[in-house]
């Protein structure tokens, strides 16, 4: 007999869905799929494109991309190497956000980090800088949000060092928040040596002891994000892998999963999926909006995916929480494995 819960629409404030230019990996169509497969209502897309999303002309290309296509609702980052000022008061109406990136990852997309005070003092306020700041970083950011103190949200956060940043500058009030991806809460560098080029992320996954740290501290973070990184299965074989792993269909039912096993409560689970994402990125939740899930247990499978990318590290693994149904405002758009909205049914968030 099945056990269905409802839950409220969830919220992912980072993904890479890759669309425009390598759509071979993931496009708006299949990404904005598979983020209703895995319960998903909103997402919110980073800049780090084949082309960065660093002026106004390339956002408004991508958001013309996405209005055709999308099935449920999307929000965009802004990005920045620290040389396209001119551009922010154009585009801060248009985008959730800017990302920021401090260290090596997908793209090559890193500024010259003397540039992050110039950045900081650009951007105008009140939407979030989001960071890519792994732990070698952390007293720069602590120097730039001191100076300029503008809402930041640290990505991916990964180990105990970064945490610990994290913690000591919210304890010291500075305006910080924090998300962490579910590969680094249920995956280890001992899963990396199994996995291969399938566990070769950035930031890498770390040692037990790091995973545990993080759970431990759970109350410190404010948002679980799957940091979706699709990349093709030849991509991932290849000499060169890339970075990145898909997670838009997985997040729920691993932290589902989790709470089962008491790790943590329902509210904290909808706090860091839903409510938490919606305060920092100024979301607009809708009442009539909510995601129904089979609590039976089930096996995630490869050939079971929505997304382009057909693998996800957690192949295999034993779950709870099968998302049957999506209601978006009131409209049934994803039931019993497929998707019933049409292609550009889901709205641009501004």
């Amino acid at each position: 007999m099945n056990k269905i819960i409802e839950l409220p629409g969830l919220i992912d404030p980072h993904v890479h869905l890759r669309d425009p230019g390598q759509t071979h990996k993931e496009d708006f169509l299949s990404g904005t799929s598979a983020a209703l497969a895995g319960g998903y209502t909103t997402v919110l897309d980073m800049p780090n494109n084949l082309e960065p999303i660093t002026t106004l002309e390339r956002l408004e290309a991508k958001i013309a991309s996405a209005r055709s296509q999308v099935v449920n609702d999307i929000g965009f980052h802004f990005g920045s190497l620290g040389d396209n000022f001119e551009e922010f008061p154009k585009v801060i109406d248009k985008v959730k956000g800017l990302k920021i990136y401090l260290n090596v990852t997908t793209g090559g997309f890193i500024i010259d980090k003397p540039k992050l005070l110039e950045i900081y003092k650009a951007w105008p306020g009140g939407k979030p800088i989001l960071l890519h700041a792994e732990d070698d970083v952390s007293d720069l950011v602590e120097s730039t949000l001191k100076a300029v103190p503008k809402p930041t949200h640290m990505c991916h956060v990964s180990n105990r060092a970064e945490l610990e940043f994290v913690m000591c500058a919210k304890d010291a009030g500075l305006p910080i928040t924090c998300g962490v991806t579910p590969h680094h809460l249920f995956l280890t560098d001992k899963d990396a040596e199994r996995l291969g080029a399938f566990g070769h992320m950035k930031p890498f996954l770390k040692p037990q002891k790091d995973v545990d740290f993080l759970w431990q501290h759970l109350d410190y973070v404010d948002v679980i994000e799957s940091d979706h990184a699709p990349h093709t299965l030849a991509e991932k074989q290849s000499d060169t892998p890339p970075f990145g792993v898909p997670g838009l269909e997985t997040t729920l039912p691993l932290m589902l999963t989790a709470e089962a096993e008491g790790r943590l409560t329902r509210a904290q689970l909808i706090d860091r999926l839903h409510t938490n994402p919606a305060r920092i990125f100024g979301i607009a939740v809708d009442d009539s909006t909510h995601v129904e899930v089979d609590m039976n247990e089930y096996e995630i499978k490869n050939e079971d995916l929505l997304t382009k990318a057909g693998w996800t590290p957690f192949a295999g693994r034993r779950v709870v929480g099968k998302v049957s149904k999506v209601v978006l405002r009131g409209a049934a758009v994803y039931a019993n494995g497929q998707v019933l909205a049409k292609p550009g049914s889901g709205r641009i968030l501004q």
